[in-house]
């Protein structure tokens, strides 16, 4: 009996999980589909999933209108050194934390959840004015300090899972061995903690690729904007807007976060896993 009933129950799950997975590809499919689109298509009464004609004018005509390439280098030079900024400086504090239990590191870790509550506009004017006074406004220096920061309370949240998933048996058997302490997170802490580690990077990575609001009040300067700055450049008057060459713009943009997903995608499942479980 219990067989029976369990079938549909299992039938429905995969039912919900098939159109969760259809309402978040969605949009993404139908970026794709009006990337690859003509004018004449765009402006039809009735759209189709497929292009009739399909076509690359699109991404020439984005490519010619707004400097692309700038401005993804710049949102690549501002992610990268975010996400390692924000891992070399979150590792060390997170062992600190997962090893050495007390109250203040509770408290420290419930702040670091808190902290991910707060509103971007309660944050931007204060850090507008300590930008000003290092003569940081403007520069992606600054802009990389602020993800940074913004960044670091999920990364240290994050990394702190990871290094109570490491037996502290393995680092007392080193230390019986005659390793150091250095040597000992080195060579035994450091290697287990790289599934953690990239996941944690990644998700730093994504979120400052993906970041708007401090960029757009931060960076003035055409050529300091980072991309998601610029797609809003295809965006006209009376919110008109320039479809075709903004989906093809919008669809190279989010290329890297996918690229990034598929490669290491079984080293953030399993670093993702190991941070769940406690020894």
């Amino acid at each position: 009996m219990s067989l029976r009933t369990s079938r549909p129950v299992r039938a429905g799950q995969y039912l919900a999980l098939l159109c969760y997975l259809v309402f978040l590809a969605f949009p993404f499919l139908w970026l794709i589909s009006t990337a690859f689109k003509p004018a004449p298509e765009l402006g039809s009464l009735h759209p189709t999933w497929i292009p009739e004609n399909p076509t690359l004018d699109n991404f020439r005509q984005a490519f010619d209108e707004q400097p692309l390439l700038r401005a993804a280098a710049n949102s690549l030079i501002a992610a990268l050194s975010a996400g390692v900024i924000a891992v070399v400086i979150a590792t060390p504090m997170a062992y600190v934390m997962a090893r050495h239990r007390s109250r203040l590191s509770t408290a420290a870790t419930g702040w670091v959840v808190v902290s991910q509550a707060f509103p971007f506009v309660l944050l931007i004017i204060p850090l507008f004015l300590v930008l000003k006074n290092l003569h940081l406004i403007n520069t992606l220096w600054g802009l990389i300090m602020v993800y940074v920061v913004w960044a670091l309370p999920f990364a240290l949240w994050m990394l702190v899972g990871y290094v109570r998933a490491v037996p502290p048996e393995l680092e007392e058997a080193a230390a019986v061995d005659g390793a150091g302490r250095l040597r000992t997170l080195v060579s035994v802490t450091a290697p287990l903690l790289a599934p953690g580690i990239v996941a944690t990077a990644l998700f730093a990575f994504i979120t400052a690729w993906n970041e708007f609001f401090f960029a757009l009040v931060l960076l003035k300067t055409p050529e300091k904007q980072t991309l998601p700055v610029v797609l809003t450049h295809f965006l006209g008057a009376e919110g008109a807007s320039d479809l075709g060459p903004l989906a093809a713009a919008a669809f190279l943009a989010t290329l890297p976060s996918l690229v990034l997903f598929a490669v290491i995608q079984r080293r953030i499942t399993g670093g993702m896993l190991a941070g769940a479980v406690k020894s």
